[in-house]
């Protein structure tokens, strides 16, 4: 029989395969393979420099970090110190500190109102519409104090003729405060009061009207002029 490398072996013994590696015999230094240079068929980064490896291996990192998202998510940002305490009073408050607050602004525009007495005093007192001021033009929120102080002394009328659209909605704000602090503060469970899209949208429509009509210098629109 004839090995592959045309040597003769003996009966019985086994040739040795030469395409598999070969142990280094004793005393001989092991010689580093020649490193494959980038493009010429080396697995991909071989022979690369470490500055290229290491950015391979952090854009690899940065893939894997991004591959952890879904798409459309985004990782949560770190609140700030404000953001945290502001979370942490929310959360030691008792239920009835939200609607307490709430109820004291309403209640400070409600002094203000009775104290000021905007029906008496002047057009141009302070603090005053900048429009009014200086176009003479009533804005949209013109005549809601005056509105307010009448609605709390009882005249309707009056009210309406300064803001009539501010009369129309106060009973409905008035119970939607109502709904929400009852249910935060004591877990009241009143009818809800929806409002659809379509309705706020057509109650903005009604007021930019009415905030246009009443500036028209023509009867009888001169009647909503404050």
């Amino acid at each position: 029989m004839t090995s592959v490398d045309g040597s003769a072996g003996q009966p019985g013994q086994q040739v040795p395969d030469t395409g598999a590696p070969q142990a280094a015999p004793p005393g001989a230094v092991a010689t580093p393979h020649a490193e494959a240079l980038p493009g010429e068929g080396g697995a991909p980064g071989a022979g690369e420099p470490h500055g290229h490896a290491g950015h391979a291996e952090g854009t690899w990192a940065h893939d894997t970090a991004a591959a952890a998202w879904p798409p459309g998510a985004y990782q949560q940002v770190e609140p700030d110190r404000l953001t945290r305490f502001v979370l942490r009073v929310h959360a030691r408050s008792p239920r009835w500190a939200a609607p307490l607050a709430a109820l004291g602004c309403v209640g400070i525009g409600m002094a203000y109102a009775l104290v000021s007495d905007p029906t008496r005093s002047d057009p141009d007192a302070a603090p005053s519409c900048l429009l009014k001021l200086t176009t003479g033009l009533d804005c949209p929120g013109c005549g809601g104090t005056r509105a307010l102080w009448y609605v709390l002394h009882g005249d309707l009328p009056a009210a309406a003729r300064h803001h009539f659209l501010f009369v129309f909605a106060l009973p409905f704000l008035a119970y939607l405060f109502v709904a929400w602090a009852g249910k935060q503060a004591f877990g009241w469970r009143l009818p809800e009061l929806r409002i659809s899209s379509p309705v706020i949208a057509g109650f903005l429509a009604v007021w930019l009207a009415f905030s246009v009509a009443r500036n028209l210098p023509w009867a009888p629109f001169t009647a909503l002029y404050v």
